[in-house]
């Protein structure tokens, strides 16, 4: 008799169901796990037969097959120890068939039996709530993967725990969600001596999750003002907080169980690889701009990166997804970031000083900025000059408004957002508008259209830039309280499209 459970692999940030089978038959005795498994699920074997000594539970005198179900889907990693172990307590009468098949499961085997935290809890539990199953963990991942709440969570801490869990001796009481996360951060804007016009970029990327690229002088506060970005946005809706949490427990970034409402901040060094940015490795994992998603993603020394990874950023942006093709996995990851990119205007960085530059202005600086292509700055909505502060100004008292007053603002105009594209679930802010539905909502009056025209014919705008900068002017309206986009907001937006390299 074949005695069956369920557990899952992971596709992306999908989980996959897999049927784990086992069979005890007459032959030579053997333990093999068949159906496309990786070593660390081919090693399960020896964990799972030295867990079972540990409770003095000895396998039988028999063939031992455990075959995971479809075959042919690459099975990796050692949440599988759980699974194989419960199938094959049932195969061999220690635990019910019945309540074994009525399970998903997932954790890693120690030798003496404990079951050892594994990542990839959250989307296994949604998972089991898709195929009316509850859903066994180890202990500590019960709190992370309860938040599903549309399935129980059992978590155990050893083995023992579930096998007196199956059969009735001591069931487990089903798990509480984790606590939500607090930011403990206090990064005010008020921090950040001067710099209104950047600070008001931050504001309009903020709003409508337009990209941002800041060039200035080293010292000048891009970093601190990047750094200030989670501050003034909106906290993550749940929907959101799922979303972003299911690829976070992806990546084993989920502390205590807890799922954070503050959006994600991620500052990957320039030195960073591709396979780091965008995600792949040898088991297809996500990357920066997937850990970055409904968040900010802040390229600090933009041109630095190497231009290969830059160039890859071009699809992430504009689609809100990336796919991560190698050759033995094919794997899509949401990632609607807001990139916050910040750049010297030079290699020596002072190209606006005549007393510190280097010989070769103004060329240096033409050559710098354009190892950013222009398909890539084209997508880049919002571009500020940062200027270098004089000392004599950071004795001066604080200037402009606190983030709280902006995340005001910020919020109050996500909300007239969310109300616009209520009728469009894929849409949630302007940065996602396009097409007949841009020119509808963020059709300017006769005076913006005019102004408009102009500066489409006089850069040469592409299609993307004149489309962008209506869905900035439609932000910049939005934060002003205004139903239709006036003359004032389109030349706003202009200014900052335009700001650094007309034309692009």
């Amino acid at each position: 008799m074949v005695a069956r459970t369920y557990t899952v692999a992971f596709e992306g940030v999908e989980a996959r169901l897999v049927e784990v089978q086992c069979s005890a038959a007459p032959g030579i005795p053997a333990f093999a796990i068949v159906g496309l498994p990786d070593k660390a699920v081919s090693e399960a074997r020896d964990r799972v037969r030295a867990a079972l000594s540990a409770l003095s539970i000895a396998l039988p005198s028999k063939r031992i097959t455990i075959n995971l179900s479809p075959a042919d889907l690459p099975k990796e990693g050692s949440h599988f120890d759980l699974p194989i172990a419960i199938a094959l307590l049932a195969a061999i009468g220690v635990i019910p068939h019945e309540e074994a098949e009525a399970a998903v499961s997932l954790g890693e085997l120690s030798l003496d039996g404990r079951l050892v935290p594994v990542v990839g809890a959250l989307p296994a539990a949604m998972a089991a709530a898709e195929a009316g199953n509850a859903l066994l963990c180890p202990r500590a991942c019960g709190p992370e993967a309860a938040w599903v709440g549309a399935t129980p969570v059992f978590a155990a801490a050893t083995l023992a725990d579930v096998v007196r869990h199956f059969s009735g001796e001591a069931p487990i009481t089903p798990s509480a969600p984790g606590e939500v996360a607090r930011d403990v951060t206090a990064r005010d804007l008020r921090d950040v001596k001067g710099q209104e016009r950047a600070k008001r970029a931050l504001e309009i990327a903020a709003a409508g999750r337009h990209h941002l690229l800041m060039v200035g002088t080293p010292g000048s506060g891009k970093s601190m003002l990047a750094a200030r970005m989670p501050g003034i946005l909106p906290p993550l809706t749940p929907a959101e907080a799922l979303e972003t949490s299911m690829i976070h427990s992806l990546a084993g970034l989920l502390s205590e169980g807890g799922i954070s409402r503050t959006r994600p901040f991620r500052e990957p060094h320039h030195t960073a690889s591709m396979a780091a940015i965008v995600g792949g490795g040898r088991a297809a994992q996500p990357g920066e701009v997937s850990l970055a998603h409904n968040g900010v993603l802040f390229l600090d020394e933009f041109p630095e990166f190497p231009r290969a990874v830059l160039e890859t950023l071009r699809q992430p942006i504009e689609t809100g997804e990336v796919v991560v093709a190698r050759a033995n996995a094919h794997v899509r990851y949401p990632c609607r970031f807001l990139l916050v990119a910040a750049a010297n205007p030079c290699r020596c960085g002072h190209l606006s000083d005549p007393a510190r530059a280097c010989a070769r202005v103004p060329q240096c600086g033409e050559d710098y900025l354009g190892r950013i292509s222009g398909p890539l700055m084209d997508r880049i909505d919002l571009r500020v000059e940062v200027p270098p502060v004089p000392y004599a100004d950071l004795d001066l008292p604080e200037s402009g408004d606190s983030s709280a007053a902006v995340a005001e603002r910020v919020l109050a105009a996500r909300a007239r957002q969310t109300e616009r594209y209520a009728a469009f679930p894929a849409l949630r802010v302007n940065a996602d508008a396009e097409g007949r539905l841009l020119e509808e909502v963020a059709s300017p009056d006769s005076e913006g259209r005019d102004l408009l025209a102009r500066v489409a014919e006089r850069f040469g705008l592409s299609a993307r830039g004149y489309h962008r900068i209506l869905r900035i002017a439609r932000t910049i309206a939005d934060l002003d309280g205004a139903e239709r986009v006036r003359k004032p907001h389109v030349a706003e937006a202009v200014s900052y499209r335009l700001s650094l390299q007309a034309g692009r």
